[in-house]
């Protein structure tokens, strides 16, 4: 790890960079109690190909916001690397009885960074009010936070949020909804302070003020970002790196080069272009790259899937029928086509559409759509579409992006009889489209919010608008599950619901299910402490460098 100069030949920002390097080294050095010369500074540096548009929590909505934004702040609760609940700024917390008051009880160690904000202070404790103040921001409609549907039409209208004294917060909500605490652990629900927003006004997101193991130390554009280690970080000797650098190079295979010269330490994802220089065809790392590099692999809470739009079916439509779908998800080979297609990362999407990750129903659900050509062609039979000329093309809307995933299905149907044609539409339009129920048959994924089933299975719930229901999707009984499973707090008895609408789903087969994701993180063998997370988000405060 290191701080290497910045590419470009801006002499000013080299001459502010070098600057800050050497302040940052002598503030190490002065530092040290023996007062002895220090090694270089353990700065964890990774790049990001999207520039980071805001460090406002409010606005931590696409993953390269949203990963400074938690080296940066604290919420009440965390997640564990699996995706259990803990304590952060919040030490305890209880829920009543009717799952509409949510108690927390928080830390009275906790400061902000230090700011000119705070005036004379510097920085000041974190209090019950600051959260108040955090969460009433989320639902202001001057901030037009993209955040806001976490609280809306949940909580109380007259008194949403309560700071009964410093270090005692309540939430008041209107009905029961049980995957609130997962929620709470998003980055849009961190904590700021009121002087900081007051003090910034419209650069706030320039100016971030947290509580959490790094703080901002300088953002010179779209050259980098630097945080250094908060040395009033209420977890003692965290974090153990004295910084981060994030740069943004817009091109993969140039960071990769970086990244190979040992100029970067971290990178996330595969580019067809470069990944079988490092992994098998089976998602492992290769041999010859063992010595200087790891390969960290995980679940990521991502289905990806074929929509089928049921607002734009007729009875004449073989799609209306179940027993097609459920042809069209047997008569795909998922497991040839990630080793194919996504270098062996990923896992089949054959136990509905609840990724791996979320154990509690995946993992209790036996494989219903494993690849199986003689079940498609019987229930085809069975449905009435023996007859291959009998059977209507069949348009799918991609990306580009997507376009060989979507051509390997179309080949897979298209063996059992079905023609289809491939049509490309940009990412935005596409999306679109779908919103606006335009599209019959479209590729798309579903990224949790929040690791919990309910951010799934909401995705067919038929009072759901588009997004998240974006299949128009309509079933009663489903839709009865649901209503009682976000207002069950008992986790045994949730779960048994969900299980009971994940195989609705499986049934009805809404969908073509394609793969659950998985995270492919690759870093310098001298990092340690880094673990992946089904959330896709790298939690550096643990993390070091082994200088051994």
């Amino acid at each position: 790890m290191n701080w290497p100069g910045l590419n470009g030949s801006d002499n000013n920002v080299s001459r502010h960079f070098l600057y800050w390097c050497s302040a940052v080294i002598l503030f190490t050095c002065f530092s040290c109690k023996d007062k002895s010369p220090t090694i270089r500074p353990r700065v964890f540096h990774y790049n990001q190909v999207n520039y980071i548009t805001s460090l406002d929590p409010a606005f931590a909505k696409t993953q390269n916001n949203v990963w400074a934004i938690d080296h940066l702040f604290n919420q009440l609760i965390d997640l564990n690397d699996s995706m259990r609940i803990i304590p952060e700024i919040a030490k305890s917390w209880d829920i009543s009885e009717d799952g509409l008051t949510y108690r927390f009880n928080l830390r009275n160690d906790v400061l902000f960074h230090s700011d000119p904000c705070f005036g004379k202070e510097n920085t000041r404790r974190v209090t019950a009010k600051d959260v108040v103040y955090s969460f009433n921001r989320l639902l202001d409609p001057d901030v037009n936070s993209p955040g806001s549907w976490i609280f809306r039409d949940k909580v109380d209208t007259l008194i949403p949020f309560q700071a009964i004294d410093d270090t005692t917060f309540i939430i008041h909500l209107k009905s029961a909804f049980s995957p609130l605490l997962q929620m709470l652990t998003m980055q849009y629900c961190s904590v700021l302070p009121e002087e900081a927003v007051l003090f910034y006004k419209n650069e706030i997101g320039k100016h971030p003020v947290g509580t959490g193991p790094f703080q901002l130390k300088k953002w010179i554009d779209r050259r980098g970002l630097f945080l250094s280690k908060n040395p009033t970080y209420y977890k003692p000797g965290l974090p153990l790196l004295e910084g981060i650098r994030i740069s943004f190079i817009e091109d993969r295979n140039t960071a990769y080069l970086e990244f190979l010269k040992n100029e970067i330490d971290f990178f996330s994802g595969l580019q067809s272009g470069f990944a079988l220089q490092l992994v098998t065809r089976e998602g492992d790392l290769r041999e010859d790259r063992k010595k200087q590099m790891k390969l960290i692999k995980g679940d990521f809470l991502n289905t990806e899937y074929i929509g089928i739009n049921f607002k734009l079916l007729d009875k004449s439509n073989p799609l209306s029928d179940k027993r097609v779908r459920q042809a069209l998800n047997f008569a795909i080979d998922r497991k040839t086509m990630l080793q194919l297609l996504k270098f062996g990362i990923g896992n089949p999407a054959v136990r509905g559409f609840i990724p791996k990750g979320l154990p509690v129903t995946n993992e209790s659900t036996p494989d219903a759509y494993s690849f199986n050509v003689d079940s498609a062609r019987q229930l085809l039979k069975l449905a009435g579409y023996e007859n291959k000329n009998k059977f209507p093309e069949l348009t799918i809307y991609t990306n580009k992006d997507y376009v060989d995933l979507i051509t390997f299905v179309a080949k897979e149907w298209e063996e059992i009889g079905i023609p289809v044609k491939i049509d490309l539409v940009e990412t935005a339009t596409l999306r679109e489209k779908m919103r606006l129920s335009e599209l019959q048959l479209f590729r798309a994924s579903w990224i949790a919010d929040y690791p919990d089933e309910e951010s799934f299975l909401n995705v067919f719930y038929s009072k759901n608008p588009a997004p998240p229901n974006y299949t128009r999707f309509s079933n009663a009984e489903y839709d009865r599950l649901y209503e009682l499973a976000i207002r069950e707090n008992n986790h045994e008895i949730r779960s048994k619901l969900y299980q009971q609408m994940n195989r609705i789903i499986i049934d009805e087969a809404p969908v073509i299910f394609l793969f659950y994701d998985q995270t492919a993180w690759f870093s310098q063998n001298q990092i340690i402490n880094l673990k992946s997370n089904p959330l896709n988000i790298p939690k550096l405060e643990e993390v070091d460098e082994n200088t051994n």
